[in-house]
């Protein structure tokens, strides 16, 4: 079928200007998107070349990275971070930049509050200098992170010069099994075929396992496209996205909403369009995951032991590290912090499935237990679903929203050598404080690890039953489905 196109050739061959040769394009942007770390940087450097930012409305900048989340914050307890925050706000002030700031209602994670506002569209172009852009693919969008100079380009001129990718797709047959979440998903990719197995590409999500994910596990598969080495990864919109976006604050409204909703509907890729690689993943045989090592790709079956990595040089300094040794088994690994947030785990629908496994539960002694939810807008409806009142009774601290203490920049870490079960989306050495060893792993195990006070496997922990006052089950509870996320 020679005429039949993969999604990604779609949405790439929209947006491209010109073709400048050698393989790069001039491709146009929809979207730009800020945060205080290096969004000021952009902007500054942009206004000392003269140039201004040349249609205000398509940009965007909230203030994320390094903000504290500790309740009643007022900004940063980074050393010198109150300098990016004041930057940020002088410059977007001057360039007629919407921000999110640290107190108003919508401030979030970058990549949460993105979907939430309906900023990303399906078929639309979005950049954004951080890695994990790609996670707002899960809507159909052609997302990916860039530099802080390239930031200024697309500011500047509406466009960016850009190589066109490789093409794969990665597809998930059969069903996941019960206590396996899109997280599992992902680390069984990468450990499978390497952190660079999707190098530079555009990788399209597909099958059966996918297309029965919510948005929330669509946007944790794509996020963690990063870690795959993915330029890109998306999900062919459909129902369950398009449900999503209606009446969200930047969704189109009216005649323009039918218009783009027949529009998104063509998002998909052709029957016999042909991609560079296929990769095919057996949804049914994956288990929840952990990460023993320093990257991702060092992950296994929770309930397998720890391999001998082929690499015997890397193996031993991951080892000495994370102090593991090779086959030693995961489960029963005593832990000192449990961590859920991030932009990869830190929705309403993340946090509803914590909620019953802890509810009724205690975390485990000497364990640290902190939830950060990824936007104000989930913290709140968090709150109003009693989520938080769960967690605070089981000993979680309930902490404000941000990137705090997914990487070591937001003024908070771990102790160091402490061991820390985490649903972020990076296991480096230090990268949630020096000498900080990260498993990361679903929120539903950071849950159950949490409250065994070592890694535990979430299918263990069940929840428990609720009992009215008859003494009667009346079985988990029913989170009311979106409430105050809009």
């Amino acid at each position: 079928m020679t005429n039949s196109r993969t999604l990604f050739a779609k949405l790439w061959d929209a947006h491209v200007v010109a073709s400048l040769g050698m393989g790069e394009d001039l491709v146009a942007i929809d979207r730009v998107f800020l945060h205080e770390r290096t969004g000021s940087v952009a902007l500054r450097s942009l206004a000392a070349s003269g140039r201004c930012v040349a249609d205000p409305r398509r940009v965007f900048a909230v203030t994320d990275h390094i903000v504290d989340t500790l309740p009643g914050r007022t900004g940063t307890r980074v050393p010198g971070g109150a300098a990016f925050l004041e930057a940020t706000r002088e410059e977007t002030r001057k360039a007629g930049i919407r921000l999110f700031d640290v107190e108003d209602p919508d401030q979030g994670i970058v990549h949460v509050i993105s979907p939430e506002l309906a900023i990303v569209l399906p078929g639309a172009t979005l950049v954004c200098p951080d890695s994990h852009s790609c996670s707002q693919g899960a809507l159909g969008a052609l997302a990916w992170g860039i530099g802080s100079t390239e930031a200024e380009h697309a500011m500047a001129t509406g466009t960016l010069r850009v190589r066109r990718p490789g093409t794969m797709r990665v597809t998930f047959s059969g069903r996941l099994r019960p206590g396996v979440t899109a997280k599992d998903m992902a680390l069984a990719l990468i450990a499978t075929h390497g952190a660079g197995g999707g190098k530079g590409r555009a990788i399209e999500f597909a099958g059966e396992a996918v297309a029965a994910l919510d948005l929330e596990g669509r946007l944790t598969l794509c996020n963690m496209a990063a870690e795959f080495g993915a330029m890109t990864a998306f999900v062919a919109p459909d129902d369950i996205v398009f449900d999503y976006l209606k009446d969200r604050r930047y969704a189109p409204r009216g005649p323009a909403w039918d218009a783009a909703l027949a529009a998104w509907r063509q998002l998909v890729t052709d029957p016999g369009a042909v991609f560079d690689r296929e990769i095919v993943m057996d949804a049914n045989s994956i288990a929840p995951m952990m990460s023993w090592g320093v990257s991702p790709q060092d992950s296994v079956p929770i309930d397998s032991p720890i391999p001998t990595p082929p690499d015997a040089s890397i193996g031993a300094r991951a080892f000495d590290y994370m102090a593991l040794t090779p086959g030693q088994p995961l489960l029963g690994t005593p832990i000192d912090a449990a961590f859920i947030g991030s932009c990869t785990n830190s929705r309403l629908a993340d946090l509803r499935r914590v909620a019953a496994i802890v509810r009724g539960r205690h975390v485990a002694e000497g364990v640290t237990a902190i939830i950060v939810p990824g936007s104000s807008a989930v913290r709140r409806a968090a709150e109003a679903e009693g989520i938080d009142r769960i967690f605070i009774d089981a000993g979680f601290d309930w902490r404000m929203s941000g990137c705090s203490l997914c990487f070591y920049a937001g003024g908070d870490g771990f102790a160091p050598g402490a061991r820390v079960v985490s649903s972020t989306n990076r296991n480096f050495e230090g990268r949630q404080g020096p000498g900080v060893r990260t498993h990361i792993a679903s929120p539903e195990t950071v849950a159950a690890s949490a409250l065994a006070g070592a890694i535990a496997d979430p299918r263990d922990w069940p929840p428990l039953p609720v009992l009215d006052d008859a003494g009667a089950d009346n079985h988990a509870p029913a989170f009311a489905a979106g409430a105050g996320v809009r």
